[in-house]
């Protein structure tokens, strides 16, 4: 199945989930009311199947994964010791592209997930293009001398305001992950229960 590639207010509708990261009053206002001429009339109440499916897509269009990475995610940690519901939040939160995103180093994680495939994000110091890859702890990650000069990502850099998630620390062009993320560290937009049981069936 191929990435979605349109536009991302008709996405964010359908999942009913902000995928801009960032705020926008036209999508807020229309966030619950699907796409298409027939989105204002009243909807279906969604069988417990459905509702897993929702919740499924959500998670998926929130990080821009395909079905089969996420499936991926979810049957690796099944039968793992502890808490599953953050063993996948850890999965998705220390993917490389989404901790390029949630550094700061990009706008939205498809600006990140674009950084890593072209070769503008280093690791300990090694360039590395896949956006999959999990981050371990205390690895540091940054992006290129060339791309550190870039205009988008020196007006981002600009923005100071930024507020970091307690897993993570930032020193100048320099991001590391200090530890696993937890389940109190993130509010994540989808019911990760009925994911579990969406897979376990």
């Amino acid at each position: 199945m191929a990435r979605y590639t349109g536009p991302k207010h008709r996405l964010a509708r359908k999942e009913g989930v902000n995928l801009l990261d960032k705020s926008s009053q036209s999508l807020m206002r229309r966030l619950a009311t699907p796409p298409g001429i027939h989105g204002k009339k009243r909807k279906r109440r969604l069988s417990e199947y459905g509702l897993q499916l929702r919740e499924k897509q959500k998670a998926k269009t929130t990080y821009g994964l395909l079905e089969k990475q996420f499936k991926k995610i979810v049957q690796t940690v099944q039968g793992k010791k502890g808490d599953t519901k953050e063993l996948i939040v850890g999965l998705l939160e220390t993917r490389l592209d989404n901790l390029v995103y949630r550094f700061g180093f990009a706008k939205t994680r498809y600006m990140a997930r674009q950084f890593v495939s072209h070769g503008h994000v280093v690791v300990n110091g090694k360039k590395l293009t896949i956006p999959s890859y999990q981050v371990q702890v205390n690895d540091v990650i940054s992006l290129s001398t060339k791309m550190q000069k870039n205009i988008q990502v020196t007006e981002l850099a600009k923005e100071e305001n930024k507020v970091f998630l307690p897993f993570l620390k930032k020193q100048g062009q320099l991001g590391k992950l200090e530890r696993m993320p937890k389940m109190e560290d993130i509010q994540v937009p989808f019911d990760l229960q009925l994911i579990i049981e969406y897979y376990s069936r």
